[in-house]
């Protein structure tokens, strides 16, 4: 099994260990850094999936949130374009599920922490009419790339910031914590595949 795992900017890389992964079966990880906003991010994992043919692609880093605290991590399914939103009414298509594939394929159906991720181009510091539960720069990106691809897709997010809220600053003085938070939750899903 191939699994690709993306992040934004080195210092929200956290090398993941997968326990209880199917088996016996040989799994190979590898790590893409994707770069900040959603054009970046789409082309280079577009670039990885052509050349090393994933079986599922992992999302992870830091969001802010706006009903939340600093220290959740929420597991995301459900993405929503916020640039494109305000065009719904026209036909433009802003919101995509991922559960459907990673359902076909038995990955990732035990994660805790059910969230909506909102996607934009801009790195939110003041409260909007935002819908979901994280904001972001990148996964609503990758989650369309992913469809387009037939590759399941999911992305675990740690709050570092609450919108409104000094939100740069907290989101560069909790990169560690993030780390940190992220590694103890991949330690303790039970791997991609629950196999007990």
């Amino acid at each position: 099994m191939r699994i690709l795992v993306t992040y934004a900017v080195q210092g929200e890389f956290t090398e993941l260990k997968f326990p209880g992964l199917i088996g016996e079966d040989e799994v190979q990880v590898g790590y893409l850094r994707t770069g900040v906003g959603k054009v970046k991010s789409a082309f280079y994992l577009s670039e990885a999936i052509n050349h090393g043919q994933p079986d599922l692609v992992i999302n992870v880093g830091t969001a802010g949130a706006i009903h939340h605290k600093v220290g959740d991590i929420f597991v995301c399914r459900h993405f929503i374009d916020r640039d494109m939103q305000k065009l719904s009414d026209l036909g433009v298509e802003c919101e995509i599920d991922s559960t459907d594939l990673l359902a076909q394929k038995g990955y990732c159906l035990h994660w805790q922490g059910e969230g909506v991720c909102n996607t934009g181009d801009t790195f939110l510091t003041e409260l909007s009419d935002v819908k979901g539960d994280v904001v972001d720069m990148e996964a609503y990106a990758q989650a369309l790339v992913c469809r387009a691809k037939s590759v399941p897709f999911i992305s675990v997010k740690y709050v570092t910031d609450i919108i409104g809220q000094n939100s740069v600053k907290h989101w560069e003085d909790k990169l560690a914590d993030a780390r940190k938070g992220l590694g103890e939750f991949f330690e303790n899903i039970g791997g991609v595949v629950r196999t007990y």
